[in-house]
């Protein structure tokens, strides 16, 4: 079994990205109320398919990409998010980039509504936002290499991963997996809103972008 860690963007200079930063921050703060206040926490904030198509609770399609289930679930979130966000920033510019990361994050999460529309089990994390900008990055940066930890079974080394084949073949698994849980009422992956995330990112990834600021990123 196999699986890519990112680390960076081999490809091009570290840029400044206090909005990713800010996101990151954030999250691990909510985590910590997580932590403190517990499932009842959890259950007030995440979004409840069945109750956001009944007009309740429609908050909870902001609040829920704020909130995850386990350390790993948040670590791997902000680590995807750290690698790709800050160029896509740097792109679209601070407060372009926060707009499109929470309007990316509402639509993954009502693609997720959409396919279950009677559920009643909780939808959160950031994923569907982080899932938008892996679509940014895919359209704006294919060509860019991502340094990145590879293990397969005990095998590991670390590389550079063209950023088309690491993002596509995260989409193609998304594609594969979301016939397993799209009618599952016990939770699960949100692949969904994986899906709705990337496709909404790779499509006005280039509405939201700066011209001049990706002009000086080629120079």
């Amino acid at each position: 079994m196999g699986t890519m860690i990112p680390l960076r963007d081999a490809s091009r200079r570290p840029v400044h990205a206090p909005v990713t930063g800010f996101i990151i921050i954030i999250n691990g703060l909510v985590f910590l109320l997580e932590l403190q206040r517990g499932q009842p926490f959890v259950t007030e904030w995440a979004a409840i398919p069945a109750q956001i198509l009944a007009g309740h609770h429609l908050i909870t399609l902001v609040t829920s990409m704020f909130l995850h289930a386990s350390w790993s679930h948040i670590i791997g979130n902000m680590l995807f998010l750290w690698v790709f966000g800050p160029q896509i920033e740097h792109a679209m510019g601070p407060r372009r980039y926060l707009l499109f990361y929470l309007v990316g994050g509402v639509v993954a999460m009502a693609a997720q509504v959409a396919a279950s529309t009677g559920s009643t089990v909780l939808s959160l994390g950031a994923s569907g936002a982080i899932a938008a900008v892996m679509g940014a990055f895919l359209v704006t940066y294919p060509r860019d290499k991502i340094r990145t930890i590879l293990v397969i079974f005990v095998f590991i080394q670390v590389t550079a991963v063209p950023a088309a084949l690491m993002i596509g073949l995260w989409f193609l698994v998304q594609l594969v997996s979301v016939g397993t849980v799209a009618t599952a009422q016990t939770g699960g992956v949100a692949y969904l809103a994986h899906i709705g995330g990337m496709v909404f990112g790779a499509l006005t990834a280039r509405f939201w972008e700066d011209p001049r600021r990706l002009a000086e990123q080629q120079d």
